[in-house]
């Protein structure tokens, strides 16, 4: 028996990267899913592979930021599948700079995508999964619901150029230790990943071809210097950087069953590094 069969789960930013690899790790193991992209193509290739796995998945497309994300997110989730098992807020970028240099609209855009984001979307969830704890405790049933917050050793840590990306990162781990309180009464356990250096397009080595991530009008070069990669890889005991199905084998361990006591714990995926 698969450990997630019958389960949807809703992931943000998961047309490529960790977040894809999260999606592809939950519907392996049974979940059907809905997930989202900021562009169609990337959703549709996730969804193509979901399918590969024998599962359903939806996408809905679109800025995480935007107001009414969150509302269409999780009202995509019960029209499709009439239920909600597990979240995983995952989408962000960095946008960096020293603090002298940064502005109050890259600062505003970290704490927006990493913080105000995962909350629109987890309280558009609140009512719907109220809702579905009464009609189980009415039944004599009790399922277990899992949301899964992604932050950053530099949420913990700080890091020099990432004063904004950092921020959002710290915000998000105050979120998940609240709502384990707030929604413990429901059965939903909240916990949170912090990745290190994971291997994607945002941690790949600079040079002549840098990928550059359009978000809304703004272009924002991917990638960190050589020498800052090779002096990170040097810290980290085991030695390189981590996989994005690594990253998502860390997300899926507070997904499965075996975690249905353990909430508001952050848990740092790094290969053992800590900055």
């Amino acid at each position: 028996m698969l450990k997630l069969e019958g389960k949807t789960a809703l992931v943000t930013g998961a047309g490529r990267g960790i977040g894809q690899a999260i999606a592809l790790k939950l519907a392996s193991e049974g979940a059907n899913l809905v997930i989202n992209d900021l562009d169609d193509a990337p959703a549709a290739d996730t969804v193509s592979k979901i399918g590969d796995h024998g599962r359903r998945a939806v996408a809905v497309t679109g800025d995480v930021t935007a107001e009414d994300f969150g509302t269409r997110f999780v009202a995509t989730a019960m029209d499709e599948f009439g239920g909600i098992d597990i979240v995983v807020n995952n989408a962000g970028y960095p946008w960096d700079a020293v603090i002298q240099k940064m502005t109050d609209e890259q600062f505003r855009a970290m704490f927006d995508v990493h913080a105000m984001a995962p909350f629109r979307v987890l309280r558009a969830a609140a009512e719907p999964i109220r809702d579905l704890v009464k009609a189980e405790q009415a039944s004599g049933r009790t399922v277990t619901r899992k949301v899964v917050n992604i932050s950053s050793i530099a949420g913990l840590y700080g890091n020099p150029g990432q004063a904004g990306y950092a921020a959002g990162k710290a915000a998000i781990v105050g979120l998940t230790r609240t709502l384990a309180k707030e929604w413990g009464r429901y059965s939903v356990t909240v916990n949170c990943v912090a990745f290190g250096l994971i291997e994607t397009r945002m941690t790949a080595e600079k040079g002549g071809g840098d990928e550059v991530a359009r978000i809304g009008e703004r272009e924002i070069a991917m990638g960190i210097p050589a020498e800052f990669r090779i002096a990170l890889a040097r810290m980290i005991p085991l030695g390189r950087g981590g996989t994005p199905e690594e990253a998502a084998g860390a997300v899926y361990l507070f997904c499965a069953p075996e975690s249905d006591y353990i909430s508001g714990q952050v848990v740092l995926a790094s290969g053992g590094l800590i900055m």
